[in-house]
């Protein structure tokens, strides 16, 4: 049985159809992933998990239960647009949230300290929120997402607005969270982090899913004739290379696609006569960015897949 069941939640506004049929499932002791563009569904889908939004059709059942009031008390829940008390004092907006949850008294006041202690923000417990920085009320609002130390946490666009260091302890913190059996959704348009740190995908894009399953299921079917490629030189011969598919620029690496799976070795002989300096080649690589773009593109016919191939979920 799985932790969470979303079955065919579909959401419309006036006539833009904001989800349209989304079904997964969230594994038990997982972190989740649910990505996309910016305005992709995702942030509705959630809404529609917590009973923000009441959907047109479909459900969301917890082991294997429509969810309710129990599902809410179980939860932590940082909203993609934040919704802290500005005049509220730190440590007392900490303590308000963690008592709405049912924690109160002195575990919740030294459980708060020590998450200000770890995010470096003790010394600001009296201060106002509207006197903080904007990443450290965005730290603020995670404390009290997990304060009351919920079994399920939903994450929307968890790491906007904070530094590389933050950033880092917020996932370790979500990795710790994980290890005790937690349940975690985190919603994100940023690949990498995704990458980093989920069990399991969904892809959605223009409210429809388009790609769910194991992570490293969903790489490893999609890194065959693929190669992850870091060099300095000028690999523009490769264009119109009879056994070069396609080419991806993403910065510091290119994804370089192959007519056929074996000719790894033949790109690699040719790189070198051509005194291409090789920094990275990793046949059969793939990054999740490289997956999504494939399979997301900014508009249909970009992706080098045809309209009527992204429109069903992949299962992988």
């Amino acid at each position: 049985m799985y932790a969470l069941e979303v079955k065919n939640l579909t959401k419309t506004f006036d006539k833009l159809v904001a989800v349209d049929n989304a079904s997964f499932e969230v594994p038990e002791g997982s972190i989740f992933g649910l990505i996309g563009r910016n305005g992709a569904g995702k942030t509705t889908t959630i809404r529609m998990m917590m009973g923000i939004y009441l959907p047109d059709s479909g459900e969301v059942a917890l082991r294997g239960v429509k969810v309710g009031q129990e599902f809410k008390n179980q939860v932590g829940y940082l909203p993609e647009e934040r919704g802290l008390y500005k005049k509220m004092k730190v440590l007392d907006t900490l303590l308000y949230f963690a008592e709405l949850k049912g924690k109160s008294g002195r575990d919740a006041h030294k459980k708060a300290e020590e998450y200000l202690k770890r995010f470096d923000l003790y010394d600001r417990r009296l201060s106002k929120i509207e006197d903080l920085s904007k990443g450290n009320q965005q730290k603020i609002q995670f404390i009290a997402t997990i304060l009351h130390d919920p079994e399920f946490i939903i994450l929307d666009e968890p790491f906007s607005g904070l530094d590389p260091i933050n950033t880092n302890l917020l996932k370790e913190i979500i990795l710790e969270m994980k290890q005790r059996g937690k349940v975690i959704i985190f919603s994100t348009h940023l690949m990498d982090f995704a990458e980093k740190m989920c069990d399991h995908v969904v892809m959605i894009d223009h409210g429809k899913i388009i790609l769910k399953g194991l992570l490293n299921d969903i790489k490893s079917k999609y890194a065959q004739r693929n190669v992850s490629l870091t060099y300095d030189g000028d690999i523009s011969f490769l264009k119109s290379n009879p056994i070069v598919d396609k080419i991806a620029d993403y910065g510091n690496t290119t994804g370089i696609r192959l007519k056929e799976s074996n000719q790894s070795q033949q790109l690699l002989k040719m790189l070198i006569e051509r005194n291409i300096v090789v920094k990275k080649f990793n046949a059969n690589d793939i990054s999740l960015q490289e997956i999504f773009i494939e399979l997301a593109g900014n508009e249909a016919g970009t992706t080098g897949l045809p309209t009527e191939g992204r429109k069903e979920a992949r299962n992988v």
